[in-house]
């Protein structure tokens, strides 16, 4: 007898109730057997449901992870019998790796989640359902049966066909009885917290359970009365040295109360095996690390055996990155070293995870960041990176320039080759990484594990990249570099808080006026150009007699009337004026840059609005220009092989000289030949701005008649740059999904609906209706995907409807930053859902009493649509409704029931609202207002770069020039070594107000000694009367050397405290060295004092 017996006489069961049976009688034989067979039976089971259910369509793959995580599935079995299904498939998967009391509880746990599963299949699709319990004494009785084997491979598509008759009527027995079904709640807890989320995580991280993964292990010389404890984990290597210990806590608990504890646990370990743990502190939900290098830190998981084992491998090769040497093969110029030593001393002697690098576009951020990977690889810091771009082309161009320059340095790129995974540099689009998390697999073990990567190198960082992509930054527990061109003062203060960085201060920045300054890149002239269409739209009194009349044909409506003017923003959205295109074109011809001697216009983009905008440009320049044939093309994403078109236009040597694009040539190309931008569309992002603008700063020697690419036009017809003058550019704020916003919007209301005011049976009734609706949204969530891991707290606490009861605002701040971007889209038409999301914005606004003129202005267009096509049945069917709102001033008088009512009965209407996509070509002539030509304006920051300059000049020349060869070699300075070092500091490189304002009052020969140091065999020849080991003890000759090696690195030792630190003192004091012979030690300070002296002319 076993809790399955009963089924047998439903005969549509009998494909999986056998192995189910098997399952519990295998309890007693073996549990781990049990545990698999469980997963068996339920497999089996789902197959069957699939094959006679109209609602369950098997999707890409019909293996059992697949099949339980399609969403539809998962919506119908409901979320707390979901997770049940989950731990038999996770403990089916690693049954091999359970044994003892541990196998047998688990096993318990699997035929108790297989029951429900079972009994709620009975329910629904069963004719002849009783209410049961599990009885859990039925596995402990002798069973002398001999237990059959059973096939328990499954052909989906032959089960589909062997019950296609059984198919009509099971679903709609199953759609009639589950709403009525009462769920067995999932009580957390019957499970401890390590169960269900703890030991889920360190599965999916590839540990095994009593191999390197042990639990409760007894720990002695605790304070406490037995000095013993028992630390929750401790995950070994294969040589059975501790890795980690795991501090758990119960899912409610603070993760911090375990901390104290767990570091007297690390500390018995190092003690015992000589190496300290790694610490993690977590309760399921919440994970910390301790790492014993930086502080303690969130992290989204348990780290693998392979990323602790590579930490401490990392943790053991590291060196200090104070002096680390610097490729000039790959980043030659002082500010690509400056760039990668701030980055370094951020890592190193500052301990943050996090740089921001400024630098404008062309200036070679890309070498930069190879020649920092090359440094921390070279320095033992890192071993794999992971480098994201928001485009293709921008990851394909870091890829291969990663190649060229690091050849030994393996690298795949994940958007185009799907065999190379393991690679140590993997680069990626941020949309394919997210997918890659979850499904790389190696050896069945996940390989991006959360401490996969030591490196993650963030192409264009700014606020927005890092919301949108955010969880897979907090995913992977690595240093980040962000990179931009975005000019520091323009960047979010939200992007400096990101990278922990005082607004307007990144850890590097090398902007355009240096850049420019330089030489490295070219400075532009903007021509500012007002087109009174543009700026001021198409007013009819004042067109010609005869424009008038066009006018009246071409945007008269059906009844006669005509709009006293166009508004600027129609055109080149759905009004097209050929001469307003004309007179950009003609403006480019009469004074764009030209190449051959004339003889044709520069390499050209013109940024145009739309596609149809671009199309048309292309047309009136083919009608105006019919002898340029092949001169201009349009480049966008709406055109095939759009990438061989870029690659033509990359190309000096051919056609076409203008690209017009939309968006494709913004960002991500680096074609040196273009000399002329034109802005024909607004851009309101300042960030994306500055990257348009970068296209042209390109250096191009010999471009002009022989003559280098001195400067580019830039011509602006939609006033961007006055735009930005007046500080009206932002970043771009990341836009929420329709049907996220419709989630973020219910949960407000249903908080306002909380109040006094609100408690009608009514409204009562429509709060619990939002409830219901929400936590469904949430249920549909796969918890095995990453992102939703991220979140799990909140995913867990709002698919509960409990936890809705009492909600705060704090609550609603919560869930717009932890939910809303991963709800996910409904089968309804679009149309409707943002008439949803219309109405419940009027409904928040009238429950917190704010006016919303907007969404009403809104609601009367959308209602005057759905009038105006009122004989379609559906709408007559609310033609009092409609009537109401247009006609009466029901709106003005409307409460939150009458916004409800609106919603439900107009929603399915909006889809009928014609569409008004008509385009209109007009060729009025336009009038060019005012033309100016500026100059660029950069500011920039000289100092700062003006130090930068310095220490580049005097490294790069320590070999070569005689007053820096003398302070490195110790010789005293005469006269006219001053002169020669005024004359380069003071005149060449800078002034000597530069040089007070950023250095301050240091002597010119300190600062450079200061920078290059003293050459060793020249220190240790002014040391060697104390290096003799005739003379000295070795005590001694160790505290010289100490001083030696310090002031070769340091040039000088000015401040002599530093002898009383390690690692002077580590062989005892000056008085304990030198305390009997005080001569000795004088001799000593007198040959500082004369190196030191020797670096000043006095």
């Amino acid at each position: 007898m076993t809790n399955f017996d009963y089924l047998k006489k439903e005969s549509e069961f009998e494909s999986f109730i056998d192995i189910a049976i098997i399952a519990e009688k295998t309890y007693k034989v073996d549990s781990n057997t049990c545990i698999i067979n469980c997963r068996r039976a339920m497999e089996m089971a789902i197959k069957w449901m699939f094959s006679v259910d109209n609602d369950l369509v098997v999707p890409y793959k019909d293996n059992l992870h697949t099949l339980m995580n399609c969403d539809t599935f998962r919506k119908i079995i409901g979320d707390d019998l979901w997770k049940r299904l989950e731990f038999i498939r996770r403990y089916g998967n690693e049954a091999a790796h359970n044994s003892g009391d541990k196998a047998k509880s688990i096993a318990e746990i699997c035929l108790k989640n297989l029951f429900y599963f079972m009994d709620w299949i009975s329910y629904c699709y069963g004719d002849e359902y009783e209410e049961r319990e599990f009885d859990a004494t039925l596995l402990e009785k002798e069973d002398s049966v001999l237990i059959p084997e059973i096939n328990v491979d499954v052909d989906l598509d032959a089960l589909i066909e062997e019950n296609k008759s059984l198919k009509a009527e099971l679903s709609k027995r199953r759609v009639q009885q589950q709403n009525t079904y009462v769920a067995k709640p999932l009580d957390l807890s019957e499970y401890k917290t390590r169960k269900l989320y703890i030991d889920a995580m360190l599965l999916d991280a590839g540990w095994v359970e009593n191999k390197d993964w042990i639990n409760e292990v007894e720990l002695e010389g605790m304070p406490n009365k037995s000095e013993v404890g028992y630390a929750d984990y401790v995950l070994y290597d294969d040589t059975q040295k501790p890795l980690a210990v795991i501090e758990a806590k119960r899912t409610c608990v603070d993760v911090s109360k375990g901390r104290q504890q767990a570091i007297l646990y690390a500390n018995i370990l190092e003690k015992q095996y000589g190496r300290r743990p790694i610490i993690f502190l977590t309760n399921g939900f919440e994970t910390r690390i301790i790492d014993n290098h930086y502080p303690e830190r969130k992290v989204s998981s348990i780290y693998s055996k392979r990323d602790l084992e590579k930490h401490f491998n990392l943790m053991s090769t590291r060196a200090h990155l104070k002096y680390i040497n610097i490729s000039k093969n790959i980043a030659g110029r002082y500010y690509q070293e400056e760039a990668i030593r701030a980055t370094c001393e951020a890592f190193d002697q500052k301990n943050k995870r996090k740089a921001l690098l400024v630098m404008a576009t062309g200036s070679g951020k890309t070498r930069t960041v190879i020649g920092l990977v090359d440094v921390l690889l070279n320095e033992g810091w890192i071993k794999n990176v992971l480098f994201l771009a928001d485009r293709n082309s921008l990851v394909t161009q870091a890829k291969r320039s990663f190649v060229n320059m690091l050849p030994n340095l393996s690298s795949t790129n994940l958007v185009e080759d799907k065999s190379n995974y393991n690679a140590h540099a993997v680069f990626s689009t941020y949309p394919t990484m997210m997918g890659c998390i979850d499904t790389v697999k190696e050896d069945d073990k996940k390989l991006f594990t959360c401490g996969h990567f030591d490196l993650i190198i963030c192409d264009e960082a700014h606020r927005s990249i890092y919301n949108k992509y955010r969880d897979i930054f907090n995913y992977f527990d690595a240093p980040i570099v962000g990179l931009t061109a975005t000019p520091k003062d323009e960047i979010d203060k939200n992007t400096y808080a990101i990278f922990e960085l005082e607004n307007g201060v990144p850890t590097y920045g090398y902007e355009l006026a240096q850049a420019v300054k330089d030489g490295y890149l070219v400075d532009f002239l903007s021509v500012e150009t007002d087109l009174k269409f543009i700026s001021q739209g198409i007013a009819w009194d004042q067109l010609s007699d005869e424009e008038k009349e066009e006018y009246e044909d071409t945007f008269a409506d059906e009844n006669g009337n005509i709009p006293e003017y166009i508004d600027s923003s129609a055109l080149n959205s759905w009004v097209f004026n050929e001469d307003t295109i004309r007179k950009v074109l003609k403006t480019l011809f009469d004074y764009g840059i030209r190449v051959d001697y004339g003889q044709k216009i520069g390499k050209t983009i013109i940024f145009a609005k739309n596609h149809m905008h671009a199309e048309k440009i292309f047309e009136v320049f083919n009608k105006e220009y019919p002898d340029l044939n092949g001169y201009a093309k349009v480049i966008d994403n709406k055109i095939n092989y759009a990438q061989t078109a870029i690659d033509e236009f990359s190309d000096a040597n051919k056609l076409p000289q203008i690209a017009i694009s939309v968006d494709m040539l913004d960002t991500g190309i680096d074609v040196p030949e273009v000399v002329n931008l034109i802005f024909f569309k607004k851009v309101m992002s300042k960030a994306k701005f500055w990257q348009m603008i970068g296209r042209g700063t390109r250096l191009c020697p010999g471009l002009l008649d022989g003559n280098d690419k001195k400067e580019f036009y830039i011509f602006d017809f939609c006033g961007n740059f006055e735009f930005f003058r007046m500080n009206k550019g932002k970043a771009s704020a990341n836009a929420i999904a329709v049907h996220g916003a419709i989630f973020n919007l219910k949960f407000q209301i249903a908080y306002k609906l909380q109040d006094l005011n609100y408690q009608t049976k009514e409204l009562k009734e429509w709060r619990k209706q939002l409830v219901e609706e929400m936590v469904d949204k949430v249920k549909e969530l796969d918890r095995n995907k990453f992102d939703v891991r991220q979140h799990i707290k909140y995913v867990d606490l709002y698919s509960n409807p409990g936890n809705y009861n009492s909600l705060t605002y704090e609550d609603c701040l919560d869930v717009k930053e932890e939910l809303v971007q991963l709800i996910k889209p409904n089968d309804d038409d679009i149309s409707a859902v943002r008439f949803d999301a219309l109405m419940h914005g009027i409904e928040l606004a009238h429950l917190a009493q704010k006016k919303y003129p907007k969404y009403k202005k809104d609601l009367l267009k959308k209602v005057k649509g759905i009038a105006s096509v009122a004989n379609i049945p559906e709408i007559q069917v609310q033609s009092e409704l409609l009537d109401r709102i247009l006609h009466t001033n029901y709106l003005q008088e409307s409460d939150i029931d009458d916004f409800e009512l609106i919603r439900k009965n107009l929603r399915d209407l909006i889809k009928y609202i014609p569409k008004t996509g008509k385009i209109y070509t007009t060729d009025f002539e336009d009038d060019i207002l005012s033309v100016d030509w500026n100059e660029s304006d950069l500011e920039n920051d000289d100092l700062q770069n003006y130090k930068d300059k310095l220490e580049y000049y005097i490294k790069q020349h320590q070999k070569d020039n005689l007053v820096i060869i003398k302070l490195k070699e110790n010789k005293p300075l005469d006269k006219n070594d001053m002169d020669e070092l005024e004359k380069i500091i003071w005149n060449q490189l800078g002034t000597k107000q530069d040089y007070y304002s950023e250095v301050g009052e240091k002597p010119l020969g300190e600062f450079v000694r200061e920078i290059v140091g003293l050459d060793m065999n020249t220190a240790k020849e002014a040391f060697s009367k104390y290096l003799d080991e005739r003379e000295m003890n070795s005590n001694q000759i160790y505290f010289v050397n100490q001083i030696v090696e310090f002031i070769v690195r340091n040039g000088m030792m000015k401040d002599m405290s530093v002898l009383q630190e390690s690692p002077f003192i580590d062989k005892g004091n000056v008085v304990e060295l030198f305390g009997d012979n005080i001569n000795l030690w004088s001799g000593i300070q007198g040959v500082i004092n004369s190196i030191n002296k020797n670096a000043n002319y006095l």
